[in-house]
């Protein structure tokens, strides 16, 4: 089965961010806060565009504090950004607060939370939870929602429905929980759903059940996912497309393969070599890894010039002064580094005792490899991708 015969195709754009910030106000203290006062801003997200297209898996991907829960949350509307442009559909929904407006769009927009044993209330039973968005939209008759709870809770693979409805969350285990979690978003019959680190919290035999269910889901259903992880190999086995996000920018951005295989930015290299990969290295060698020396910056401290230079193995002097843009590389990739500008990035040796190895990923697929469910390759997590082979 191919990949064209298994996914939905993805040439419309459904969701489009242009020129994206949202940055948070720091008050030093209550009286600034009163006065309203900041001491600065933490520029979570710095300036980006984005655009997620019908049909596909789009993972956005990064470290803590880069920015990609906040972008989702400005997708479902959750967070108001600071300045820029939102279109779903072709239609601008920036300025689209009102409770009524929101009814609509959040019909179509919806959230899976990344801690099921946060998201549900332990006073309430199963039922009442995925039934609640139904009750506020007004959706239905009490029996039309039961019927669509029992079904979501059935798509979402908690069977049979009528059992697990009754229950309440301590009577489940995690991978259940967040099988509910799914059903909430389900029960509403979304276009979209953003995906925010949804398996993170599950030991991996429960992750691949899960990634399987939001594949087979995306064919059954027609979804779009944004999906956002910090797991650059369980990005590999899910995606279409991957965006890596390093303190409110995206460096690089292209097709999933593309980006792990030939990644060209230093920031996705280095994420790449240290990525788990089922080829193992020649006999008598050693996989070759990017270890990046010193911590994120502060977001509320940007460095100047590229933000990613004082980590950089490769930085010189204008990556500490001027700003790299995205530059297209051709078949869909786009990288922002002054390197890539002129095809310059540069394929290092292996390093020498106590410097920086920046040569290509030894990750590889192999050959054999099969296809997922949802037409990718499978094999960047020997546990994960075992599983999703297709039977």
């Amino acid at each position: 089965m191919t990949a064209s015969e298994t996914a939905p195709k993805a040439a419309t754009p459904i969701v489009v961010l242009t020129s994206l910030e949202v940055h948070f106000p720091i008050y030093g203290s209550m009286l600034d806060f009163i006065r309203r006062r900041p001491r600065g801003v933490v520029r979570a997200v710095d300036g980006i565009d984005l655009t997620l297209m019908q049909g596909e898996v789009l993972a956005l991907v990064g470290e803590s504090g880069s920015g990609k829960t906040t972008t989702g949350r400005v997708i479902v509307k959750l967070t108001k950004q600071t300045t820029g442009r939102i279109d779903f559909e072709g239609t601008d929904v920036s300025r689209l607060w009102s409770q009524k407006e929101l009814r609509g769009y959040r019909r179509r927009v919806q959230l899976i939370f990344q801690d099921p044993y946060e998201t549900l209330d332990p006073k309430q039973t199963i039922r009442a939870f995925v039934a609640e968005p139904l009750e506020v939209n007004g959706i239905g008759t009490a029996e039309r929602r039961d019927a669509k709870v029992l079904a979501a809770l059935e798509s979402a693979g908690l069977s049979p429905a009528a059992d697990f409805a009754s229950r309440f969350p301590h009577e489940l285990s995690g991978g259940q929980r967040q099988r509910v979690v799914i059903a909430g978003a389900l029960v509403m019959d979304p276009e979209v759903i953003v995906a925010d680190e949804p398996v993170s919290m599950l030991d991996v035999s429960i992750r691949t059940e899960l990634l399987r269910l939001m594949l087979d889901l995306r064919v059954e259903r027609g979804l779009t996912y944004l999906f956002i992880t910090h797991d650059l190999s369980l990005a590999w086995v899910i995606a279409d497309r991957i965006a890596v996000m390093y303190l409110g920018k995206i460096l690089e951005i292209g097709p999933a393969e593309a980006v792990i295989r030939t990644p060209r930015n230093p920031y996705t290299k280095a994420l790449v070599s240290v990525a788990p990969s089922p080829v193992p290295p020649d006999a008598g060698t050693r996989a070759r890894r990017t270890i990046l020396v010193g911590e994120t910056p502060d977001a509320a401290h940007i460095p100047t010039g590229c933000r990613f230079h004082p980590r950089c193995p490769v930085a010189f002097d204008r990556c500490t002064v001027e700003e790299p843009p995205l530059f297209d590389l051709g078949g869909g990739q786009s990288a922002a580094c002054w390197l890539v500008e002129k095809d310059q990035l540069p394929v290092l040796q292996p390093a020498a005792a106590g410097t920086l190895d920046v040569s290509p990923s030894v990750a590889s697929r192999p050959p054999s490899a099969s296809k997922t469910s949802s037409g990718q390759v499978a094999g960047s997590s020997p546990v994960i991708s075992v599983a999703l082979k297709m039977p």
